[in-house]
Parts: structure tokens; C-alpha cells; sequence
């Protein structure tokens, strides 16, 4: 009998040890879903992509939508131009994992001022053009469509000025996976192919120390400059601020006078040694802009990637924000737009004067974290976005005209304000915009592709405002305006609303 009780007993014992470890490795497994988000989401993409990492690791800023403004109340608005176009290869790379992006990363500015557009060369004393056009609005038909189109002067490739670049490039241990440094390494390298003899080019890299893995270099030594980005490899911490600090200091003692100098960051901006909020970040970058050195940040990656971050060192650094998804995207960045790098019109500002016999109230579309407040137009102290050479930039404004509009007049005044790469005084010219009754259908193809480009992001990010609009009417509106399709941006486009609908 006893006998019989202490091996009931050891039974009783096993199970419940067994029960106990069941419930652990339930209990472990809840909170890797619980990290991961939603499980059959993350199940999904890992069996699709290969992908066993959450989005929610990665920091965007919050932007609230422009709303409509009544024109008797603010007749103004006045913007910061955004030549940034991180956010379409951002939110590609999103939906090329089956994943609507977060409404933080969807900038409908960046989206649309991805692709360049068919406007006409400055031919004047200016290195920038202006263009407008007003509209019926394809998802509203009781409102209309204000487009304002910008062109930045072409350079011939040989007469481009000799530039000082300094690849600042962040090899910390969050960077050691195959679209985040190794991509980089590719991507440099295909950089590196367009450099010339008058070019020279430094390599700074940082993880838990900052160091200098090529001093400047002639551009023409191309094999030296790709060997240097061979070796490079990932790991320790992240030093971004010490980092910043040298680079510049690298870019200043190379200054090219009359030349272009710029920082090139390549990061997936996971800054975590020193100084490491935005708002500290900022405040450097502020500091070192006044050297003359223009930057551009370069994001990869995903997981962790700090978007909000890299955005707003850009914009506070006389600079640009591109994210490479692939090497497709190193050769738009690189080659396709590779002068973009070359400033011809600095804190370039636009402010919009609205005709209240003509407009009851207006929406900017995109551009909520480039809103300035009207007296900063005309200071020159207050910085703005850039225009490279050969580049273009489109705003939109939603507008809700009069019930009856003068038929006198201009519906709008356009005042544009810059300031060439080497000056601190800014030049004004201006741009009268009138009423008319054109429809939709019959405007420029600039007017309808950005339109659709427009309601895109605003379908994305499930806007109050995108009205009639649906993704396969935002297909056709882009079908239809894409004569003017260089490198077959456009045309790739429309997969990409394909697999927004499909989401």
C-alpha cells in the first residue's frame, strides 16, 4: 500500500513539473507575440518576406493633417519647401512586406516630390522657375485644385562645381544585416562611380567610437574609395552626435571655396551613446549648418529604424532625407538624381496669398511639419528646405472657391523667397495664379499626376479629406499622366496602388 502511494505521489509530482513548464513556454511565447504585435500579422510576414522583426521598434513623428482655413480669417499661408523623398521608398518598402505603414510615415509631400516632373527650365536671372494652375478637384467636385510647380536650374554634368564629401556612416551593431550596412556598402559604391578628378571624398564611421576609415580621397581614386567600403563592418553602439561633430570638422578643414560641401549620413538613425534625443540632435545640426556644409541623411533598414529622427536633422541642416529600400533606390539617389547634391537655391520659402473674392477656404496638402508663420517669409534668419540643380517640387492646395467668384482678378499671389547656396540674404520673386473652369480631365499632366500621387496619401492614411477618392480611380487619374515617365518611376507606381487596395 505504501508502495503504491509514493508512486501515485512521484506521479502526481512529474505532472504538475510538467503542467509548470507547458504554461512557462506558453507564457514565453505570449510575450514574443506580444512584442512582435499582432501575431497572425507577424506570422504572415515572416512566411511572405522572411521577415521576424515588428515595425513598432521603429519611431515616426506624429503629423495632424492640414484642415480647411476660412480665407476671411488667414488670407496667408506660408510653407518651408520639402525636396525630400524618403517617404514614398519608405512606404514602399511597407507595402512590399504586406504592411500598411503607419500614418507617421506617410509624408504626401515626400510622395509626391518622389518623382520629377515635366516643368520648364528657369531661362531667366533666377536659378528657379515658378509655374501654377488651378483646377476642377477630381475627388470633390464641388471644389478645385491649386497646383504650384518649382524647377530648379539644370547644370551640365562637366560644368558642375568641384565638391568636398564626407560619407559619415553609421556601423554600429543595429546596423549588421543585409539592407542596412551591406546595402550601404553597394550603395556607395555606386556613388563612388560618379565622382570625378575635381571631387574628393572622406569616409568617417561610428559605433561606440568615431573613426576615420578613409581621409579624403581624389574622386578619380575609385578602387581605393571601394576598398575602403569593403572593409567596413558592424558592431557596438551607436556615437551619432560625437560622430556629427567630426564629420563636420572633416568637411571644414576640406572647404572648397565656391565648391559644394555636403555631409552625407547613412544611419538607420538608432542614435543611443551620447547625444541621442531629436531635440539635442537638432540643435547640433542647427549649430554646424552656419559651416556652410549642406547635408543629406541616408536611412535604411527596418526594425528599428528612427524615420522621425532623420527627418528633422535633414530639415534642420540645409539638407535633404532619402531612405534606399534596394539598389534600385541607390541608383535614383546616386545616379539618376545625382544633382540633387548640388544646392542652387537655399531656405526656400512660399507664401500664398488667397483672393477672398475668389477662395472661401483653402488646404495645404502635406508640408504640416514645413508650416511656417507668415512673418517668417521675409526673415532670413529662419531656415527652409533646398532645391538641388534639376530637381522639381510640387505643393498642392484644396480649395473651396466663392459661391459666386469674381471674374476679375488673380485667385491667387504666389511670393517665393531663396537664397543662393553662398549667400544669407534671401532674392523674392512672385507668380499670379487666375480662376478658370478647367476641368480635371483637361489639365496639365502635372496637375493630374500629382493629383493622383495626392489621393494616394491620403487613402494611405485614411484621410477626412480624400472624398470620391478610391485606389483604382487613383489608378486611372495616374494612368493617364504618365507620358512624361523617366527611369519608369510612374509606371511603378501603379503596382504600388495595386497592393495598397489589395492590403
Amino acid at each position: 500500500m505504501k508502495k503504491f502511494l509514493l508512486t501515485k505521489l512521484c506521479f502526481i509530482f512529474s505532472f504538475t513539473i510538467v503542467l509548470f513548464c507547458l504554461s512557462s513556454c506558453s507564457k514565453s511565447s505570449d510575450d514574443s507575440t506580444s512584442f512582435l504585435g499582432d501575431s497572425n500579422a507577424a506570422f504572415d510576414s515572416f512566411g511572405s518576406t522572411g521577415k521576424s522583426f515588428s515595425y513598432q521598434a521603429e519611431g515616426y513623428n506624429d503629423l495632424e493633417e492640414n484642415a480647411f482655413i476660412s480665407v476671411d480669417e488667414t488670407s496667408t499661408s506660408t510653407f518651408s519647401v520639402d525636396a525630400d523623398g524618403a517617404s514614398y521608398s519608405n512606404v514602399r518598402r511597407f507595402l512590399n512586406d504586406a504592411e500598411l505603414p503607419p500614418a507617421g510615415a506617410i509624408r504626401t509631400e515626400e510622395l509626391i516630390n518622389y518623382f520629377p516632373f515635366n516643368y520648364e527650365q528657369p531661362d531667366g536671372q533666377h536659378p528657379i522657375a515658378l509655374n501654377g494652375e488651378i483646377s476642377s478637384c477630381p475627388w470633390n467636385s464641388e471644389h478645385k485644385l491649386l497646383r504650384i510647380g518649382i524647377q530648379g536650374k539644370d547644370i551640365p554634368t562637366a560644368e558642375l562645381p568641384a565638391t568636398n564629401y564626407v560619407l559619415l556612416i553609421d556601423v554600429s551593431g543595429s546596423m549588421r544585416a543585409e539592407n542596412k550596412l551591406d546595402l550601404l556598402k553597394e550603395s556607395f559604391k555606386v556613388f563612388a562611380d560618379q565622382l570625378t578628378a575635381a571631387d574628393k571624398v572622406a569616409i568617417v564611421t561610428y559605433s561606440g567610437a568615431v573613426a576615420t576609415a578613409l581621409p579624403a580621397t581624389s574622386g578619380n581614386e575609385t578602387e581605393t574609395i571601394k576598398e575602403a567600403l569593403s572593409q567596413l563592418e558592424a558592431g557596438g553602439s551607436t556615437a551619432g552626435g560625437a560622430a556629427i561633430v567630426t564629420a563636420y570638422e572633416i568637411a571644414e578643414a576640406n572647404f572648397i571655396a565656391g565648391g559644394n560641401n555636403r555631409v552625407i549620413l547613412a544611419t538607420d538613425g538608432d542614435f543611443n551613446v551620447g547625444l541621442s534625443s531629436q531635440d539635442e540632435l537638432v540643435s547640433l545640426i542647427e549649430e554646424k549648418r552656419e559651416l556652410g556644409v549642406f547635408l543629406t541623411v541616408v536611412g535604411v533598414g527596418a526594425g528599428n529604424l528612427k524615420d522621425g529622427i532623420m527627418e528633422q536633422v535633414a530639415n534642420n541642416g540645409n539638407g535633404t532625407y532619402e531612405y534606399i529600400d534596394n539598389i534600385a533606390q541607390a541608383e535614383k539617389v546616386f545616379i539618376h538624381e545625382f544633382k540633387k547634391f548640388h544646392t542652387v537655391g537655399k531656405d526656400v520659402k512660399v507664401q500664398i496669398n488667397f483672393n477672398p473674392s475668389h477662395i472661401k477656404e483653402y488646404r495645404l496638402i502635406g508640408y504640416e511639419n514645413r508650416l511656417l508663420a507668415e512673418e517668417d517669409f521675409v526673415d532670413d534668419e529662419v531656415d527652409a528646405g533646398e532645391i538641388g540643380a534639376n530637381q522639381s517640387i510640387t505643393a498642392l492646395y484644396e480649395l473651396i472657391p466663392q459661391d459666386f467668384p469674381s471674374t476679375t482678378g488673380a485667385a491667387v499671389e504666389i511670393l517665393f523667397r531663396y537664397k543662393l547656396p553662398e549667400e544669407s540674404f534671401s532674392i523674392e520673386t512672385d507668380l499670379n495664379v487666375f480662376n478658370g473652369s478647367t476641368p480635371f480631365e483637361e489639365a496639365s499632366e502635372n496637375m493630374r499626376f500629382a493629383a493622383s500621387v495626392a489621393a494616394y496619401g491620403m487613402l494611405l492614411r485614411d484621410s477626412d479629406y480624400y472624398g470620391a477618392a478610391t485606389y483604382e480611380q487613383t489608378k486611372i487619374w495616374a494612368q493617364d499622366a504618365a507620358t512624361f515617365d523617366p527611369y519608369a518611376y510612374r509606371s511603378s507606381f501603379l503596382d504600388l496602388i495595386s497592393i495598397a487596395e489589395g492590403l
